[in-house]
């Protein structure tokens, strides 16, 4: 049984008999004292006492059986103790006696999303933009929840609504600019970046995506710029390192390269591509000379450090496979089956 049926039919069967008669037979008294729990919880919620809240909107909704709001009360309770199935319980009980409410309808929404339900949070987040056209955060979120299940230009539309709505925040931007880059649409995908970065240019992570998107049109040292302003901005920005990293290997600068992979690296250990990167550099040194059998030796280190990060690389693999001494010496045949 859904959480939020149990719920119900639970508090059906806890009213004192007095309490039914009221909400039965008088109705505007019972809206009275029922508001009266609901003013009582809202006192409690002030001195953050969640539990002697809850029970009176418990208590609420038991004698107004027809109002949303000690539903919306306990959701919002129910999620700060991290209860997230009542609290979706709750707000799904609060729209149905009040399907105009967009507060519970946008607290819906968000825990849907938040609990990685994304087709239901569409669906919660378009009621919500019915209800209120105007609002940025609805068009945002739900264009958010249409990039995770990948349709880019369904995400997109509603980024350029929210930009519509207020285009003076850069969040909206970048966002439009993912979408527009998972379609494929480069060149808009830069425009909105800079819009972007027009409203605040410190964004570094923001200058990252600029540079993927000029990398992928082959622009490599409008990208080298870009990243570079990046890595200014947040010397601690792992990912702005890496990226610059890709960007340098790129132009063949190799050295520079291996030197802004272990920048991302000493920022954040766990980063595959950038062992990925610094592997692929060393291997190179080794094709170059076969000589340099070490160089061989810590390429295949950080490929292998690279699957352990990240084991779905099967082109790393298949380069381990590659490049990895087939024959092993009389010596490591000894030291392999040693007693």
């Amino acid at each position: 049984m859904p959480p939020n049926e149990a719920m119900t039919r639970r508090f059906a069967f806890l009213g004192l008999a007095a309490l039914a008669a009221l909400a039965h037979g008088c109705a505007p008294i019972s809206r009275a004292i029922a508001t009266s729990h609901v003013n009582r919880a809202r006192a409690m919620l002030d001195r953050d006492d969640l539990e002697a809240a809850l029970r009176q909107f418990q208590l609420a909704s038991r004698i107004d059986r027809n109002s949303a709001v000690p539903h919306s009360g306990m959701g919002s309770i129910y999620r700060r103790m991290g209860d997230y199935d009542r609290a979706i319980g709750s707000f799904l009980e609060a729209i149905r006696r009040d399907p105009f409410s967009f507060g519970d309808t946008l607290n819906l929404a968000q825990l849907y999303h938040f609990t990685k339900r994304i087709k239901d949070a569409i669906q919660a987040y378009l009621h919500a933009v019915d209800l209120r056209p105007e609002d940025f955060d609805a068009h945002l979120n739900l264009g958010v929840c249409y990039q995770q299940s990948g349709a880019s230009s369904q995400a997109a539309a509603q980024f350029a609504k929210a930009i519509e709505i207020d285009p003076d925040r850069p969040g909206a931007y970048v966002n439009l600019g993912v979408s527009l880059d998972a379609q494929g649409k480069h060149y808009e995908a830069i425009r909105s970046y800079k819009e972007s970065l027009e409203r605040d240019n410190r964004q570094p992570e923001v200058l990252v995506n600029l540079a993927a998107s000029y990398m992928k049109q082959d622009r490599l040292k409008m990208a080298r710029l870009a990243l570079i302003e990046a890595t200014r901005l947040d010397a601690g920005c792992a990912a702005a390192h890496e990226a610059l990293g890709y960007c340098l290997f790129r132009l063949r600068q190799f050295d520079p390269a291996r030197v802004s992979y272990e920048r991302s690296l000493a920022a954040d250990p766990r980063r595959p591509r950038a062992h990925a990167g610094i592997g692929s550099i060393f291997m190179l040194r080794y094709l170059e000379d076969a000589d340099q059998v070490v160089f061989r030796d810590r390429g295949l280190e950080h490929w292998h450090r690279s699957l352990e990060l990240d084991p779905h690389q099967p082109r790393i693999a298949k380069l381990i496979a590659k490049y990895s001494p087939h024959a092993p010496s009389p010596e490591e045949v000894l030291l392999r089956d040693a007693p």
